[in-house]
């Protein structure tokens, strides 16, 4: 059952949620943050998201076939952060797509985890409704390519506090799901 890799990495989940506001306040307490400082920011974020992504599918291999998802949402961000530091000085356009991209495979990979678990738990509205936004605001992203990713700062900041927000439910709730799920 996927919720019981979620249930055991509810840690990871949490630690997710935490990177994440932390990431939103370092950039809404710089406000004349520089591209290659954002872009910096940015990939220790994504790397960081997609590690533990990578830790809970692998520790949770052998106990379900769906475990992919959450290798692929990990690498996805591995990949992206990766990327990030290969080429810190890039355009604030081409950063602007790495976090759209980023955000809207992420989010579509939590919808799909979020309709498998929906049998299996209850409380997975907290990652679909997180899939949800991260989409929502990959799609502004991409539609709004023009203003740049350091006009849009204050979304992006708002976007990872609000992320991290909903992860630190979902692991609230996985982690409530501990006990249920190792006696059943």
């Amino acid at each position: 059952m996927l919720a019981r890799i979620l249930s055991r990495y509810w840690w990871m989940i949490l630690l997710r949620g935490a990177i994440s506001i932390l990431f939103g306040i370092m950039v809404f307490a710089q406000p004349g943050i520089t591209l290659v400082t954002l872009t910096i920011l940015f990939g220790l974020f994504t790397l960081a998201d997609g590690i533990g992504h990578v830790v809970s599918a692998l520790g949770g291999r052998h106990e379900t076939d769906n475990w992919w998802v959450l290798l692929l949402a990990g690498l996805c961000g591995i990949v992206v952060g990766v990327l990030t530091f290969l080429a810190p000085g890039i355009t604030a356009l081409v950063l602007l797509f790495y976090i759209a991209a980023w955000a809207i495979s992420t989010g579509l990979l939590q919808l799909v985890t979020a309709i498998r678990l929906r049998k299996e738990i209850e409380g997975e509205f907290w990652l679909a409704l997180s899939g949800l936004v991260s989409i929502v605001f990959g799609l502004f992203l991409m539609v709004r390519p023009g203003e740049g990713a350091l006009s849009v700062l204050w979304i992006i900041g708002a976007y990872a506090i609000v992320f991290g927000l909903l992860l630190i439910a979902l692991a609230l709730r996985t982690r409530g799901l501990v006990k249920s799920v190792v006696k059943g």
